[in-house]
């Protein structure tokens, strides 16, 4: 699968990059992708949430009424959830959401999520570029070139490069990553994967195990 590479300013380079069937082009296993992206989103979440229920509010324990004789329904405290200002009944408790998924699940997840962008041709190539020094007006000028500044756009890194990072950093739209961090739920969410040609071997030695 070739795929042409570009330069920064957003101009052929003459080059074909080489990209695996094996990674970019299988038939996508929807289902794989919806658990990896299930899981990533619930270990997100803190699970911290809590409402008092009654053993925890503070309030008389003394039985408001007699038990028979009333008419209505026997009632032995004012903290019972159905009294105004009484526990919550069924609340929420603090609870672990994450799950555990195989590891060829995710690899087949990942692998459909790149096959699904490379089938919509949302996959670009980029040559490898390192700035002199952290600005985000050189990073802006990146996704002008390419087209991206009013989409969501992830970068995928051979190896960590701090001035491309924190030229990001304060863009909300576009997201840098290396290689080993790349997952579903991050293809998946961005309109547009950018990838530049030192991370191709990565992924597609990550994948192939």
């Amino acid at each position: 699968m070739k795929v042409a590479v570009l330069d920064i300013n957003g101009k052929d380079t003459g080059r074909k990059a080489d990209l695996s069937k094996d990674v970019f082009a299988i038939e996508p296993n929807n289902h794989a992708v919806y658990l990896d992206v299930k899981q990533y989103l619930a270990n997100q979440r803190q699970g911290t949430h809590k409402s008092k229920e009654r053993g925890e509010i503070a309030g008389s324990t003394r039985k408001i009424k007699k038990q028979k004789g009333t008419g209505t329904a026997r009632a032995g405290s004012i903290k019972s959830g159905v009294f105004k200002g009484g526990g919550r009944m069924f609340g929420p408790r603090p609870r672990n959401y994450s799950f555990k998924l195989n590891k060829n699940l995710k690899r087949l997840a990942r692998k459909s999520a790149l096959s699904i962008k490379a089938g919509e041709q949302s996959i670009t190539v980029l040559e490898d570029f390192n700035f002199d020094a952290p600005k985000t007006k050189n990073f802006t000028a990146v996704l002008k070139a390419l087209e991206l500044d009013n989409k969501k756009s992830l970068f995928v890194l051979g190896g960590s490069n701090n001035n491309v990072y924190l030229s990001s950093r304060n863009l909300k739209g576009s997201e840098v990553i290396t290689a080993s961090e790349l997952s579903t739920y991050k293809i998946m969410n961005a309109n547009q994967v950018v990838l530049l040609e030192g991370a191709i071997e990565g992924i597609e030695t990550n994948l192939s195990k």
